[in-house]
């Protein structure tokens, strides 16, 4: 798991560690010492701590004015036990909702497993970024990229019904676009997918 890097190459757009907004503003990383781990399983030192055990994850890019951020994800997202959403939702979503984000994209290749619970922490971030009165429209929650099995998972807890998956947002070439070219295209689908 050590090898596995969040996208590095949108840093010449954006760096959580030096964006004042961010809930990592002015993090230190030392890329020499490897002390983070999942399951005794040490990951690079780049991945940012939410407050899991097994749930880490990398901010790649935020734009307030359009009011979106890429969130990529590493390990096991484990409701059950640990309670992830709850983690994730108090310690990083609302701290970027509080500065206008309401459009987010879960990038979920490097999440191994998901244990579900109930769905609350779900249906109140949806609502929330739905019921967000800001001036750039509606918002949206996508999960970009997810292993199959994962969604399943994912869908027989009806995250599904609050976090647009699979089908046309299983984007293989994500990572040859820019952060601007990727939200327009996940804008165009998601907006197709609420008007259908």
């Amino acid at each position: 798991m050590h090898k596995i890097l969040p996208y590095e190459r949108w840093n010449q757009y954006y760096n959580s560690s030096h964006d004042e907004k961010s809930p990592f503003a002015g993090k230190e990383y030392n890329y020499e010492l490897y002390s983070d781990n999942i399951y005794g399983y040490f990951i690079d030192p780049a991945w940012d701590y939410i407050g899991s055990e097994t749930l880490y994850i990398k901010i790649i890019f935020a734009d307030y004015e359009a009011g979106f951020a890429v969130i990529e994800m590493l390990g096991e997202w484990n409701d059950a036990i640990n309670n992830d959403i709850m983690q994730f939702k108090r310690n990083i979503l609302e701290h970027l909702m509080g500065f206008g984000i309401n459009k987010f994209a879960l990038i979920g290749e490097s999440v191994l497993n998901f244990h579900g619970s109930d769905d609350c922490y779900y249906e109140e971030w949806f609502e929330e970024v739905e019921d967000a009165d800001l001036s750039d429209g509606q918002g949206w929650i996508a999960g970009v990229n997810f292993h199959e099995h994962v969604e399943q998972e994912m869908k027989r807890f009806n995250i599904d019904n609050y976090v647009n998956m699979s089908g046309s947002l299983s984007i293989e070439k994500w990572r040859t676009l820019t952060p601007f070219k990727f939200f327009e295209l996940l804008e165009s689908l998601i907006m197709r997918r609420l008007s259908a």
